[in-house]
């Protein structure tokens, strides 16, 4: 019996059992949202910890390697073995093992392909892809990269980073790809593309990868809000009305809150 209550993990008041792993990882959090290095006293001021605890904290993590201490600039910044912990992340490609269920879930009440989709530089990488029955193959097989701003699930990602990272991804109109003359061609059309996306909630592309085709997209945001994938549904244009697309969104966005969640070490509720 003793064994059985040992390996059950602490419920309810687990916090205030563990104050010191409770302000390490968010000392951690902290420093994972910040442009750059920082000092400590704003690390206290930012979390509402002692500076006394939060010195005592981050001296174990230097120590550690989860942190670097800037002497000179007295500040602190995220450290390499905090770095070896997020490609141990991309190693064990959670966003894969976590998403393909509920894509495939996604798939089933549809009735429509679906897929799961990452951004790196200015092309969307696909980690998943599942095709609903009697749907035609798409070009969104696992692997495969496509021009960002030219997808749905590109510009759901896209609408979600920061202004300055936007304009260093696409500083001039040779940065933009074509496909059969179609998508924005100048960081201007672009910018007024997602700011659409930003108000209507949902990314749309309407025939700009395969002519015929449709697809709408929503992102999937990690604890601190970034864009850390996102989840398009692709169908025949002549499937689904364009008036249904915001009802579609919204099963989408329902799929994307829960891998939201599961990223994050949480289950729905």
């Amino acid at each position: 019996m003793a064994q059985a209550e040992e390996s059950t993990p602490p419920q309810g008041s687990a916090r205030s059992k563990v104050p010191a792993a409770e302000g390490t990882l968010r000392i951690l959090s902290h420093l994972a949202t910040q442009r750059g290095p920082v000092p400590a006293s704003a690390i206290a001021t930012a979390l509402g910890l002692p500076r006394s605890t939060v010195y005592q904290l981050l001296a174990v993590l230097a120590e550690r390697g989860f942190v670097v201490h800037l002497p000179e600039e007295r500040r602190y910044g995220l450290g390499l073995a905090a770095f070896e912990l997020s490609t141990g992340f991309s190693r064990q490609e959670p966003l894969s093992h976590l998403g393909r269920p509920l894509v495939a879930q996604l798939v089933d009440r549809l009735g429509e392909s679906a897929h799961l989709v990452v951004l790196h530089g200015r092309d969307v990488i696909y980690l998943v892809e599942e095709r609903a029955p009697r749907r035609p193959s798409l070009v969104t097989d696992v692997g495969v990269r496509l021009p960002g701003h030219l997808t749905a699930s590109g510009r759901a990602l896209l609408a979600a980073l920061p202004a300055a990272q936007l304009r260093a991804l696409y500083p001039n109109a040779a940065a933009f790809q074509e496909r059969d003359g179609r998508g924005p061609r100048t960081s201007t059309e672009l910018r007024r593309l997602l700011d659409q996306v930003r108000r209507q909630g949902y990314a749309q592309e309407d025939g700009e990868i395969t002519a015929g085709m449709a697809s709408v997209a929503v992102a999937v945001r990690d604890h601190a809000g970034w864009p850390a994938a996102s989840i398009a549904v692709t169908f025949p244009r002549d499937a689904i009305a364009e008036s249904e697309w915001p009802a579609l969104a919204e099963r989408i966005s329902g799929t994307a809150a829960e891998l939201s969640r599961r990223i994050r070490g949480r289950q729905a509720v």
